[in-house]
């Protein structure tokens, strides 16, 4: 990188501008010259009418005007006292850092308005700690650049522009603070709730009449607690790490993906377990109201859903997913109805039964997809039954061989017939080699092939058009979204945090920021579609802050903190989501 001066006649006058560009080599051996960093005029003439003067500020945060010229230009008489000769030779560029993402992430918040939400309820400590300001930082880290709290004080936070953008210093992250003003965030849960359903229907006309509700587990890489009534538990791990306790999260958001509330479950709660519960938290939240709760299967029980059905005013209606076992139990049933067409490529069959209305739903797309799985996984199998064959092993190490193979395949196991040798004695059984024999059930192939592609869905609609019903049913992809980009981008999993009041507040901050991503992505899906947040993000997280270190003739040092101007492809994007960038921070002049 280099100084470059760019000449402007204007009104008669020669003005000079100051610039840092980098030479970019190209094809022919060409070099063109990329602008990064522009600085500004420095005034040249010795008329005073021709002085330009700047703001500045000085150690103490006091403002000044400056008025700056080159060394090699005498300061004019009407400006000493408050000239500045810049030694343009001496500059130095030092702590590069990232800025625009940090940026991006500050002016979602504010179209949020966390900014007053937070600010009114975390005021600063009395040794002048502002934990709102670290509540943002920590959520922005979140966001952008997900890890622990050691990290984010050993690294990160030196190698953002936060501290810039928030006008703090060091101490804002420093380590025990991280920790700290966790303590003080789930007291305001139930007002973030309503807060940002607010805000979904001010910003996006979000509509919270149907609700997806879902739940997921994320794990810990840490001991296990020695307080066995904690959060931290065994459980059905949904992240294949049944080695770790986790804690369990249900989730509700709208049909476009806007969350409405969560909560934090031990880990070893059973999905069925939740429902009730969360029902009346959302009622005691929000009020009662006519909702649709749609949900997958495994998470009502009969006693719920009576209950729901139950209900009068306002009615709790449902759409709820069905284990295929009921599907066999109503077969007979629904082979006497015709299909009607939902949509090009999807079927459906009604059968109204128990104040309840069946759909069974045959899906084209999904038939192929389901048939495919099924010969990939089968094939494997009998390739593997094949090997064992040539093997011959001995009775024991079979039994654990074929064990294995069941377990890979699953539910295929069941379309192979399996002969087993009659079990030989308990000294034969680990060196006599055992010969099996296995075919394929033709019947229950059968079976299989004509369930592929077909669910039942369970709705207490009944008055409801079929295909919204199974429109309404696809929508749970989106709280399927929301998981993934919580364990994803967001880097919630693994927790390290041993309270629970801070295992519960760590979620909270990710939820959050999960909060803010959705509003990108939300923004990005009408004004820019076709990028996802994380590519936003990263586009803009290219911009930098520079400190540029002028030392003047007489001793002092001009800061200038500046950040690099955008490309033609953040333009764009900026553009796009009509932002627009503030100005460039002003000048600091210090002693040496």
């Amino acid at each position: 990188m280099r100084l470059k001066c760019h000449s402007r006649i204007k009104d008669g006058k020669e003005h000079r501008y100051w610039s840092i560009v980098e030479s970019v080599r190209c094809s022919r051996d060409r070099v063109v010259q990329r602008h990064v960093l522009y600085l500004g005029e420095l005034n040249d003439s010795q008329r005073g009418g021709w002085t330009r003067w700047l703001d500045a500020v000085d150690e103490k945060g006091r403002g000044q005007q400056l008025a700056l010229f080159p060394a090699d230009r005498q300061v004019p008489d009407d400006a000493l006292g408050f000239g500045v000769q810049v030694r343009l030779d001496a500059m130095r560029l030092e702590r590069p850092r990232q800025w625009g993402a940090c940026w991006l992430f500050t002016e979602l918040w504010s179209q949020l308005r966390l900014e007053a939400f937070w600010q009114a309820r975390l005021p600063d400590s009395r040794e002048g700690t502002s934990w709102y300001h670290t509540l943002v930082t920590s959520c922005a880290y979140r966001l952008i650049d997900p890890g622990s709290e050691w990290r984010l004080h050993r690294l990160w936070y030196d190698q953002c522009a936060m501290g810039d953008l928030l006008e703090e210093d060091f101490s804002l992250a420093a380590k025990d603070n991280l920790y700290r003003v966790l303590d003080k965030l789930l007291a305001h849960k139930g007002d973030l709730f309503s807060h940002l359903q607010e805000r979904w229907k001010d910003m996006f006309g979000a509509s919270f009449d149907v609700l997806l509700y879902d739940l997921t587990s994320t794990y810990f890489e840490s001991d296990p607690p020695e307080q066995p009534n904690g959060l931290r538990r065994f459980g059905y791990s949904r992240d294949k790490r049944s080695d770790c306790v986790q804690v369990v999260i249900a989730l509700i958001v709208t049909p476009e993906g806007f969350p409405l509330a969560y909560d934090v479950l031990p880990g070893n709660t059973a999905d069925k377990a939740t429902l009730r519960s969360f029902m009346e938290k959302i009622e005691a939240q929000y009020g009662k109201a006519r909702r649709v709760w749609v949900m997958d299967r495994g998470i009502p029980t009969e006693e719920v859903l009576a209950e729901m059905r139950a209900a009068d005013e306002p009615p709790v209606q449902y759409l709820v997913g069905t284990p295929k076992g009921r599907l066999s139990k109503i077969e007979s049933e629904l082979l006497k109805l015709p299909w009607q067409q939902a949509r090009e490529g999807v079927r459906v069959k009604l059968l109204p039964q128990d104040k309840e209305l069946y759909v069974c739903v045959e899906s084209q797309a999904r038939v192929g997809k389901e048939r495919s799985m099924r010969r990939r996984r089968l094939r494997r199998l009998i390739a593997r039954l094949k090997e064992l064959q040539a093997q011959r092993p001995s009775y024991e190490t079979l039994l654990l061989k074929l064990g294995a193979a069941r377990s890979e395949a699953g539910r295929d196991w069941s379309l192979l017939d399996i002969t087993m040798p009659e079990r030989p004695t308990k000294k034969a059984q680990r060196r006599e080699r055992t010969e099996f024999t296995f075919k394929l059930d033709r019947k229950r192939l059968r079976i299989a092939r004509r369930r592929e592609g077909r669910y039942l869905l369970r709705s207490n609609l009944t008055d409801t058009d079929p295909e919204k019903l199974w429109t309404m049913y696809l929508q749970l992809t989106q709280v399927e979204q929301a998981f993934k980009d919580l364990k994803g981008d967001l880097g919630v999993r693994p927790i390290y945090h041993q309270k629970d009041s801070r295992i519960e507040a760590h979620i909270m901050v990710s939820f959050l920021a999960y909060c803010v991503h959705i509003t990108l992505r939300e923004k990005l899906r009408r004004h820019a579609p076709g990028l996802t947040p994380r590519q936003a993000l990263d586009h803009l997280g290219k911009m930098q802050m520079i400190d540029v270190h002028l030392p003047t003739t007489d001793g002092r040092e001009l800061l200038l903190r500046r950040r690099t101007e955008p490309n033609t492809e953040q333009q764009l994007l900026l553009s796009q989501l009509q932002l627009l960038l503030p100005d460039q921070p002003p000048p600091k002049i210090t002693g040496m």
